[in-house]
Parts: structure tokens; sequence; C-alpha cells
């Protein structure tokens, strides 16, 4: 069966627009030229330093920006300068004033005149004072004959210093650090504790010395830091106890007769040279001359008083301290 056919359909045409328009591209301005009135920006938000560093340096007067703003200029002002120079000179003679009346600082200064030669030789004498002579310090006599004082440590072998002291200290806190380290018992605290376990055993040593001195009436100018010095050189045979015993037993500590010998030999050593070192200031001798020295012994009770004080705390002392701090 056959379809039916229609008459063909005319052709489709699409509409055609009688006006034609251009739609316009949309572009961007140009950004304006920099000028020196408005820096050229960076990035989206721009540099604020550089804004706020350009209306300074341009009133300055200075090529290069001034990051610092409104304080550049007063730093760089020489009435500014020397008002600051000025004030810190006042603060520095105000701080050394206050300072001074609890530390004589030229008096310090005499204990840490040292040279090479005597630090080796004291050390020596510290570890050997079995056939050292005389003990007796050296003295200075002035123009007119009458004044006389004692000479500095790096003139005088016998005289105390302080730079073996302090030196000795740190060096037994540093070294009871690293073998502990060495062993792995190393903890932060060690060395705090270290150190303020040799602090506090220093302090009362220096309390009893110096309460001694008071009961038995012993004055001396130099007698304080004397005494502070001479409480430092145990650490040198302390120092030599440990380091010997730790090579000896293999890092086992101070313990075994090695370690015991040692340090029975260093304890009697620093012993002695406290005996013959410190006669000058415990046991005074009768003497016109030296307007620095101690008041004369007026009695052979309170030499003899003295003399016992001297062996309690050359021995008896120093060994009980010597043994904490091993």
């Amino acid at each position: 069966m056959q379809r039916a056919s229609y008459a063909q359909s005319p052709p489709l045409h699409h509409p055609v627009p009688q006006h034609v328009s251009t739609v316009p591209q949309l572009r961007s301005p140009p950004p304006p030229p920099p000028t020196s009135s408005q820096p050229q920006q960076h990035g989206a938000y721009g540099n604020p330093y550089q804004q706020q560093g350009t209306p300074a340096a341009a009133s300055g007067g200075g090529g290069a920006g001034n990051v610092f703003g409104a304080y550049g200029n007063f730093i760089n002002d020489p009435m500014a300068a020397q008002f600051v120079g000025q004030v810190g000179q006042n603060a520095f003679k105000h701080v050394e004033q206050n300072v001074n009346r609890w530390v004589n600082f030229s008096a310090l200064k005499h204990y840490f005149n040292v040279t090479n030669g005597y630090v080796i030789n004291k050390l020596f004498l510290v570890l050997f004072p079995w056939r050292h002579k005389p003990w007796s310090r050296k003295q200075a006599v002035g123009p007119s004959g009458q004044e006389a004082w004692y000479l500095p440590p790096r003139d005088d072998v016998n005289s105390p210093d302080m730079y073996i002291p302090v030196m000795a200290l740190v060096t037994y806190i540093l070294l009871s650090t690293l073998l502990a380290g060495l062993r792995g018992q190393f903890q932060p605290e060690l060395l705090g504790y270290t150190a303020s376990k040799a602090g506090v055993v220093v302090i009362v040593e220096i309390l009893l010395l110096k309460l001694g001195c008071y009961f038995l009436s012993i004055s001396n100018e130099s007698q304080l830091l004397d005494l502070v010095a001479y409480s430092g050189y145990k650490f040198v045979g302390i120092i030599t106890t440990v380091a010997i015993a730790e090579l000896v037993n293999g890092g086992k500590g101070t313990g075994g007769w090695v370690g015991w010998s040692v340090f029975l030999y260093t304890f009697l050593a620093n012993s002695l040279f406290l005996m013959r070192s410190l006669r000058y200031v415990l046991l005074p001798e009768s003497s016109g001359g030296d307007a620095r020295g101690p008041m004369q012994t007026d009695s052979r009770t309170k030499r003899s008083q003295r003399t016992q004080f001297l062996f309690a705390y050359a021995y008896l002392v120093q060994l009980v301290f010597m043994f904490i701090l091993c």
C-alpha cells in the first residue's frame, strides 16, 4: 500500500537581521606611570613599609628609604647621639660606684695578675708541696721605707691568686658532667646540681674561716679575698683524683684502691699547702714594718688557739669537703 503524496513544502529560510551591530571588546585601562609622589604598587596590596618609608626619606633628603621612620632621623642626629652617650656614661658611673661599695675591683685585679709561668709553678706547688721553701710572701717597700705591700702573683709564687681557683671550679663542673655523659647518666639538671654543690661548699668554708677569724681576733685588709683564693685550690686535687680514677677504673667512678690512694695523696698535699700558706694570715708574727699586716699575736695562748684552728681547717674541714666533692 502506497502512502499518499503531498505537495512539496517550500524551503525554510532563517531571518536575516536588517541592522548589523558589533559588540566592542572590553579591556582594562593601562596602569598610570609611577611618579615621585605616588610609589609603584607591588602586588594586590602593595608594600606598606615602602609607603611609610618614602615620606621620611623624602623629608630627610636621603636617597634610600628609611625603614625606621621618624626614629631614623633621631639616630642620625648628632645632638641626639651626644645626649645618648652622656646618659650612658652617667649610668655606667652610677653602677660602678654602687658596685664598688661591695666589691673592691682595684684589689681584685691584684689576684688576677698572673702569667703562664706562675700558673704552671703554682699548680706544681699545690700538687707537690713537700720540698718547697720558703713559704713567706715577698713584699715591696715604698720610697719612704715605711710603706710595704705584697707583690702580685706574677712576681711571687707564694702569693694567692683567683685565676687558678676559678678555672679549677669551672673545670670541675664540666669534667663531672662530661664523665656522667660518658657513663650514660647525663641529665640537664646535673650541671646545675654540680655547680650548686661546689658553690655551697666554698661559701660554707669561707663562713667557717671568717667565723674562726672573728673569735680569734684575726684581722687583715686582704683577709677575705685571700681566704676565697685559698678555698679554691682544693679543686686542683679533686680534678686530679677524679680524672686519674676514671681512667684507671674504666669509667666506674672514684672507687677502688687506686682512686682512694690518689684521693689520700691530693688531700695530704692540699692540707700541707694550706698549713704553710695560711700562716701569715692566721699565725702572724711580730713585725713593725708591715702596714698592711694583721694584728700582732698578744699571747702564747691565743697563738696556740690559732694553731689548732689552722690544723682543724687544713685537715679536718678539707677532708670532709673534698670527700663530698669527689
